[in-house]
């Protein structure tokens, strides 16, 4: 008879994922000219924060069959591509957000014009990343994972997202024009971050299809829960401006649906999330754990 498995250790699991990430992202930009674009760069990226969408890459291609190690360079592209949209999103013309991560945001630090170019820095690296810093995965699959970092960088994800965002400010929004921007301006970079890992780790048709799935369902519900923390927890414990939402009249969940209802909505979505990977059980528990995390995070 075989010793039953120990049960999956997400405390452990995390923490040996995050401490990769972190040697990962401070190893990728060494000594560089020119030094002020260098520290600020490094300022944002290495602030900190959950290190979700990176940890998700690495989870998605180990569950796969892939290596996670050989994940690693993408991971940390994937990261770069989330710093550059924070560092943009707080600028002045934009969210005008002085806080982020529990201190002061790129711009208030290095000034405008730097934080832009430190975004765009970050955008490009994270391509070269990709493309030069991986070893050992198929030139196929990182043309793949070029062409989903390119979709989810642009248009169809992040900046369109952002536009509609904008645009949407002190306006009465509907419900679909708020999914349209939570999915394209959040969930999108969190959906590559699943899909690029399955690609590096070699997965077939039928598990991308369950994957792109359970990432659209916890790429919308991770947002729902940052509109209710928006408007429950405080600045001291999300590290940013707390209320912003409601100062800069933006349509959230709780406006829209109140704070229980959207909980509900962000429930639904994490259990359909877990559904989809049921198939496959024991390899997906990581994945499944993330989804648990995102529905009960405090910040």
């Amino acid at each position: 008879m075989e010793a039953e498995a120990p049960p999956f250790d997400f405390e452990a699991f995390l923490s040996l994922s995050k401490g990769k990430v972190e040697a990962a992202l401070d190893a990728s930009l060494g000594p560089e000219e020119p030094e002020k674009l260098r520290q600020a760069m490094r300022y944002s990226l290495l602030a900190g924060g959950k290190r979700l969408r990176p940890i998700l890459c690495l989870a998605a291609c180990e569950m796969t069959g892939g290596d996670p190690d050989k994940a690693i360079p993408t991971s940390v592209a994937i990261e770069m591509i989330h710093t550059m949209s924070l560092i943009h999103d707080d600028l002045p013309s934009m969210d005008n957000d002085d806080l982020r991560r529990g201190r002061p945001t790129n711009h208030k630090v290095y000034g405008d014009a730097i934080a832009i170019l430190a975004g765009d820095a970050l955008l490009t690296r994270a391509f070269e990343m990709v493309a030069l810093r991986t070893k050992g995965v198929p030139e196929d699959r990182l043309l793949k994972v070029v062409g989903e970092l390119s979709l989810v960088s642009g248009a169809p994800g992040l900046v369109g997202g952002q536009v509609v965002d904008l645009e949407s400010e002190g306006k009465d929004v509907d419900l679909d024009t708020l999914e349209y921007i939570h999915i394209h301006k959040t969930g999108a970079l969190l959906k590559a971050s699943v899909i690029c890992g399955a690609i590096i780790g070699g997965a077939n048709d039928d598990l991308i299809q369950a994957l792109k799935i359970y990432a659209k369902c916890i790429g919308l519900a991770f947002q729902i829960i940052d509109d209710i923390l928006d408007v429950t927890s405080s600045s001291e414990v999300l590290g940013k401006t707390a209320g912003k939402d409601l100062i800069a009249d933006k349509t959230t969940y709780p406006k829209l649906l109140g704070v229980n209802k959207s909980r509900e909505r962000a429930n639904e979505l994490i259990q359909r999330a877990k559904y989809v990977l049921k198939p496959w059980a024991k390899k997906a528990m990581p994945l499944t754990a993330l989804a648990d995390y995102i529905i009960s995070r405090d910040r």
